[in-house]
């Protein structure tokens, strides 16, 4: 069944690789063309003053391929460019052919091409956040609804990560438009020291050899010794093929070092042995046992040697000549504000929202996990550099806390929205991963990473992932009919 659009405006155009899972750094996205066509919506600048009459065009995606008087199905945007790979791929799609569904996809608010404002300094960003992002949806569909005459369908939000938070949000705060949700590796609760991340990535390291862990706080402990030393600068740049001389002038640089190095095993963890390649995600054959692998290779040398091996895998993998690690280059990446700028695709929007709203902060301020050198001071100094001396600890604090008190944090008082989780993800730590109810079920993917069961399925899927896709589609099935 095709729909007319009339009144929309629409086109086809240069689609990107999507942020679209929450991702601890962010790359450059590589280039998609999926024939799917653009559309545009007029939405509302400000959903919460009623003297604010300006409207912004915001993109979405529409696929009625499978749609035969179904649900509709509205796959929520996260924080970066929305991907119509997703339009032509993914077991969302496989749900819709199943239930003959409408697909529709929402990119969020001030990512990819959906810019509600001239530019991204701080004062716009005001404008920036999951209270304006939910009754965006809800406003999309109140308006789509209408126009596509869709009032006697049922609609089912879905999302991974962030998205999977607000996909949670959107079912408990406005009930009555959204009938179900599938929230998929999503942290409901909002955490500014998130130190249980790197403990989760200590502990699926040691799943696979208890050593490699071992061998990654050596590494890095090494590497904390050695930064004490301006001697050292020049063995480390080559040694890690840095694209400058390392200059250690303050904490900060040296934080941002250690974090960027951390973040190869970070990366690989939360997204281990997944199937994201048909979004355009380079480096996906990159796993936990690849890097253990290396990190227990003692023909490669000391610890420190084998950590900086797995840098240059990386390096290769991601098609990088060198490594930038210079905090005053990334401050300086961050706080440009133009739609233009090199943190554009998502960087500066993001650390923006957990600056203001979740925190998230991933540091070494825990003995349970490998690595060294990145605190909590660290994370509250950048939002502080980057947006300004009023971005400090105590409001990041209150911030997290009213995100908390808005949404339960992990006491989620609602019905029909299905919870997904693998224990290999550093982020199911902060979602949920027991039943909460009959109606609100959680699913627990032993050996799976972040949003595993989104992804299209494939021949080598473990059993469990596969039971997990079934079993989330039974309960679309008995809710839905």
């Amino acid at each position: 069944m095709a729909f007319s659009l009339a009144g929309l405006v629409f086109c086809s155009g240069l689609c990107f690789s999507s942020a679209f899972l929450s991702s601890r750094r962010y790359r450059n996205p590589v280039p998609l063309f999926p024939s799917v066509d653009e559309h545009w919506f007029d939405q509302k600048l400000d959903h919460f003053n009623g003297a604010e009459s300006r409207v912004w065009k915001q993109r979405f995606f529409i696929n009625d391929t499978f749609y035969d008087g179904g649900p509709v199905f509205l796959m929520i945007g996260g924080e970066g460019p929305a991907n119509p790979a997703w339009m032509v791929s993914g077991t969302w799609l496989r749900y819709a052919e199943k239930l003959k569904a409408l697909c529709l996809l929402l990119e969020h608010r001030f990512y990819g091409k959906s810019h509600p404002t001239e530019d991204m300094r701080t004062a716009n960003l005001q404008y920036l956040s999951s209270k304006q992002a939910l009754a965006d949806l809800a406003h999309f569909q109140t308006v789509m609804t209408q126009k596509l005459k869709l009032s006697h369908s049922k609609w089912v939000a879905f999302g991974g990560s962030y998205p999977g938070s607000l996909a949670t949000w959107y079912r408990l705060k406005y009930p009555h438009l959204i009938y179900a949700a599938v929230a998929t590796s999503a942290p409901v609760y909002a955490l500014i020291n998130f130190t249980e991340y790197l403990e989760v990535v200590q502990t699926s390291l040691a799943d696979y050899n208890s050593e490699c862990p071992k061998a990654v706080k050596s590494a890095s402990d090494t590497l904390v010794m050695m930064l004490k030393k301006k001697e050292n600068y020049v063995k480390i740049t080559e040694d890690f093929k840095l694209c400058e001389i390392l200059q250690i002038n303050s904490e900060m640089d040296s934080a941002y070092f250690l974090e960027t190095l951390a973040g190869n095993f970070m990366d690989v963890v939360q997204y281990n042995n997944d199937n994201r390649a048909f979004e355009g995600v380079k480096g996906t054959n990159i796993t936990i046992q690849v890097l253990c692998e290396i990190m227990a290779d003692v023909s490669l040398g000391t610890p420190y040697d084998r950590y900086a091996a797995v840098a240059h895998l990386m390096m290769d993998a991601l098609e990088m000549k060198c490594m930038d690690t210079s905090y005053k280059k990334y401050v300086q990446e961050m706080t440009s504000a133009t739609w233009e700028g090199p943190a554009a695709v998502g960087g500066r929007q993001w650390v923006y929202q957990t600056c203001t709203e979740f925190g998230f902060f991933q540091s070494t301020d825990s003995t349970n996990q490998p690595f060294s050198g990145f605190s909590l001071s660290y994370f509250v100094q950048q939002c502080t550099d980057i947006y300004g001396p009023e971005f400090n600890f105590t409001r990041i604090v209150n911030a997290v806390g009213q995100t908390n008190e808005m949404y339960g944090g992990f006491n989620i008082q609602s019905s029909r929205i299905v919870f997904s989780n693998g224990c290999v993800d550093p982020w199911h730590a902060l979602g949920i991963i027991k039943d909460l109810s009959e109606e609100l079920p959680a699913v627990y993917i032993k050996g799976t990473a972040h949003c595993a069961n989104m992804y299209p399925a494939r021949a080598d899927d473990p059993p469990q992932l596969a039971a997990a896709r079934l079993y989330i589609l039974s309960l679309l099935e008995k809710w839905i009919n």
